[in-house]
């Protein structure tokens, strides 16, 4: 605690100073928490040394205090922090810094491909400098682009607030991927290989030099000229990069720049089969940060390996290697994130699954559609924040964050699942048309009309219609629940709250018995989704989908869809949390 107790000494004698020798707790205290938030279940503690300190401060003379601090160091310099606690990048200035979001366009981002998106961006916002979206789709066989995932990786994007000020597709960059190569292999730094990959691999394995290693520039230049025509065939030749061929990672040693693709038998979405010779991953993104001028890489921990191998190409140039901020893993609760588990449950379970927006996945689309804001997924990713170690977020945090930002302004409907029917006795006249506001705080949105019409039949919950006990129906009245004959009847008590409340009654939510608006609740629980039908109130023929509302004592839900026929209404919601 000694450290402690020096730092907080440091930040009174601060405050202090800056106040004609006079410290204040609050603003104290908040540096310490500030700088500390791993001591927040210790709160208690602190505030009782922060006041210790504080008072003894204050016992000094403004010189005393002067002195003092000069002898602590000064006033404790932290570091500049940007919005949302984000720490600075590393050789960053204003105006000057380019950040790049580089999705392959072969499905949706995810919450995951959406942290690197949101960060870059935001650096970008807060030095006030640029941010590019590229599509990163020059592997038309193994990881072939989906015509529909550049729209929808657009729109998701979008909806998240992130806004870029340029935009590139790498499979229409391909004359650039081919200019630099020729630069390349003028340099002495690419050779066409003609091995197999066996052959290759033996070689890699020794730390020795396939046998085209040494090839003249201008052979090497006929013969990727040649690849380039379409004169080879796939795996007939690669296009190698020159690397260390003693590396401790064999995968360092001479990775390929290009490969041959047929695109005859896989055409690219975008280009067809214009080209065949396909530059790799780490050629073409090596080479596009370099030309778009990205001086900070955003990027996961498992892309380390291809900062090495990017390297080589930068030194060959002469170029400089931009800063490389690596971020550990994200993983989401109960949610399907992987890209290729979704793909594979969506072919092999085709029946079951509603797409790639289906509420079981950790996608963008799926987490829109479940009702997630926009707001709640940039708030939980800049919490994370830039961690280089794995960070797990809980479905738990989201639904309360989500929550709060919510309900405020979600508009309040009444469903009844497995409903029973309640025959109203002795309910008065000016009780069968009632008008019920859309939220209790928020009058802004307005209110509805219930009519109950001749018939004073109710609907409420099975597991509410307990015969023998006395009920408030929600904004309507206080009933006492009874048999009648083979069905039940509710009597009329009065209508008075102050009577419910004073009795116990519970309050139970209801619809008209003639209301025509069936609801179909999802609800996604792991892998399943649950179907859960129920009767709602007749205003909900008038949402639209897409709007979020919340189900009385059922949770929130966003409307998937309104559908008209001719006797009723079906809405089909989303279970988003409770």
């Amino acid at each position: 605690m000694d450290e402690l107790r020096k730092e907080i000494m440091r930040y009174a004698l601060e405050n202090a100073v800056t106040h004609d020798g006079k410290a204040a707790m609050g603003p104290v205290m908040g540096k310490v928490m500030g700088a500390h938030p791993e001591l927040r279940s210790k709160a208690r503690e602190v505030a009782a040394l922060v006041k210790e300190v504080v008072d003894e401060v204050n016992s000094m003379s403004l010189e005393e205090q002067k002195r003092l601090l000069e002898e602590l160091g000064g006033p404790i310099k932290r570091e500049k922090r940007g919005r949302k606690g984000l720490p600075p990048l590393p050789d960053a200035s204003e105006g000057s810094v380019v950040t790049r979001f580089a999705p392959n366009p072969d499905f949706y981002i995810h919450l995951g491909n959406a942290r690197p998106a949101i960060l870059s961006h935001e650096y970008a916002r807060m030095y006030k400098g640029k941010f590019i979206l590229r599509f990163e789709d020059t592997d038309p066989r193994v990881k072939r682009p989906d015509p529909d995932a550049y729209a929808a990786i657009r729109e998701d994007l979008r909806w998240l607030g992130v806004k870029w000020d340029e935009e590139y597709i790498q499979s229409l960059r391909m004359e650039t991927y081919y200019r630099i190569a020729k630069e390349l292999i003028r340099r002495g730094c690419l050779y066409v290989d003609f091995c197999s990959r066996e052959e290759f691999r033996r070689y890699r394995d020794a730390g020795k030099a396939c046998p085209h290693r040494d090839s003249p520039p201008e052979d090497v230049l006929e013969e990727f000229e040649k690849a380039i025509a379409g004169y080879y065939g796939e795996g007939e030749v690669v296009v190698r990069v020159k690397t260390d061929l003693k590396h401790p990672n064999p995968s360092v040693r001479d990775w390929v720049a290009f490969r041959v693709v047929d695109t005859d038998k896989h055409p690219h979405p975008i280009t067809g089969s214009r080209y065949v010779l396909w530059p790799t991953y780490n050629f073409a993104a090596g080479v596009d940060d370099h030309l778009m001028g990205v001086t900070h890489i955003l990027r996961g921990q498992e892309h380390s390996v291809n900062t090495i191998k990017q390297g080589f190409i930068y030194s060959c140039m002469g170029w400089e290697y931009p800063k490389v901020v690596n971020l550990g893993r994200l993983h989401l609760e109960g949610l399907v994130l992987s890209k290729s588990t979704i793909k594979s449950l969506m072919r092999e379970r085709p029946s079951e699954y509603l797409g790639p927006d289906d509420p079981r996945f950790g996608t963008i689309a799926a987490l829109r559609r479940r009702g997630i804001l926009a707001e709640t997924l940039r708030e939980v990713i800049l919490s994370v924040g830039v961690k280089h170690s794995d960070a797990r977020v809980s479905w738990d945090n989201i639904a309360s964050l989500n929550r709060k930002l919510i309900d405020p302004k979600a508009r309040r409907f009444m469903v009844v699942v497995n409903p029973v029917r309640l025959r109203l006795e002795g309910l008065p006249e000016e009780l069968r048309s009632i008008e019920l506001a859309y939220h209790p705080d928020n009058e802004a949105l307005g209110k509805r009309t219930i009519e109950l019409g001749t018939e004073s039949s109710v609907l409420v919950e099975k597991e509410d219609a307990i015969i023998g006990s006395a009920i408030r129906l929600y904004g309507l009245a206080n009933v006492k629940v009874e048999r009648d004959g083979e069905g039940l009847m509710a009597t009329f008590l009065g209508s008075s709250v102050r009577e419910a409340r004073a009795a116990g009654m519970r309050i139970v939510h209801w619809v008209p018995a003639s209301s025509k608006v069936i609801v179909e609740m999802l609800e996604a629980s792991g892998d399943s989704l649950r179907h859960v039908s129920g009767v709602g109130e007749q205003s909900l023929s008038s949402v639209r989908p897409g709007e979020i509302v919340q189900f009385m004592r059922h949770g929130f839900y966003r409307i998937d869809s309104v559908k008209v026929f001719a006797n009723k209404v079906v809405v089909t919601a989303i279970f988003a949390h409770d």
